[in-house]
């Protein structure tokens, strides 16, 4: 069974533009996580895929893959699709560009469903508890709620599930974490499917598959990353990975 990650990454993000090229620790955030994905013994290929050159150069520069890819695409998922007609691959693993703090093992726990062969698998998302009001508050941080045999119900930026009734520490509050396997069937499905109103109301590419009442399997993580939305990411990340013993691999 062959595995491929591919990275999806662009210069226009409305949050937080270039951030693919922000520097942490004198490297582009997009080299620390090629690099940490790359760690990933199931892997077979890793992928960047882009719209823009100096992405593409970048990942020239320090020794990884680029694919180009259309400046049309909406969600990170379609740009992943239109990489992978490049090259094949059973399972597609989008890691998001944005996540710096990607371990290797958290791959091998995210495609450990596709590779069992549960056929009423859409696709599999890590999920990690929320511990902090601050973080569950935060719209940057999509939040999950998941059935009884963990597959995803809803996800979405606002607070769920609610505070009204009990307080945060006395819910079980999950985030979506963007490590993000397909079979190759299912990739190339997602980009058919149209396009849905709560996905595009709450900006989440999975809502898509949900909304169709495709099953997206939810894998609880114990890994504790942080997404880079914002300059005060990050820095805060940046003091993270200072002290990682992975990041000690590669710099």
């Amino acid at each position: 069974m062959k595995i491929v990650a591919v990275i999806p990454a662009r210069m226009g993000s409305t949050r937080f533009p270039g951030k693919p090229l922000s520097l942490i620790l004198g490297r582009p955030m997009i080299e620390h996580v090629c690099r940490r994905t790359a760690m990933c013994k199931v892997l077979d290929d890793v992928f960047v895929a882009t719209c823009d050159q100096e992405i593409m150069d970048a990942v020239n520069e320090f020794g990884g893959k680029p694919l180009m890819t259309s400046t049309r695409h909406q969600r990170a998922s379609d740009r992943v699709a239109e990489a992978a007609t490049h090259f094949v691959a059973d399972i597609i693993v989008m890691v998001q560009g944005d996540e710096p703090m990607t371990y290797p093992q958290m791959i091998e726990q995210s495609v450990a469903p596709l590779r069992g062969g549960d056929s009423k698998i859409a696709c599999v998302n890590l999920t990690a508890r929320i511990t902090s009001k601050k973080e569950f508050e935060d719209p940057n941080t999509i939040k999950v709620v998941m059935d009884k045999e963990r597959f995803a119900v809803y996800m979405s930026r606002e607070p769920i599930p609610t505070r009204h009734i009990k307080a945060f520490d006395q819910i079980a509050a999950f985030k979506q974490v963007c490590i993000i396997p397909f079979t190759a069937a299912s990739l190339q499905e997602f980009i058919r499917l149209s396009p849905t109103p709560l996905e595009v109301a709450e900006s989440i590419d999975m809502l898509r598959f949900i909304e169709h009442g495709r099953k997206v399997k939810m894998v609880e993580t114990a890994y504790s990353t942080h997404a880079v939305d914002t300059p005060e990411d990050l820095q805060f990340v940046e003091r993270l990975l200072a002290k990682d013993p992975l990041t000690k691999k590669y710099l």
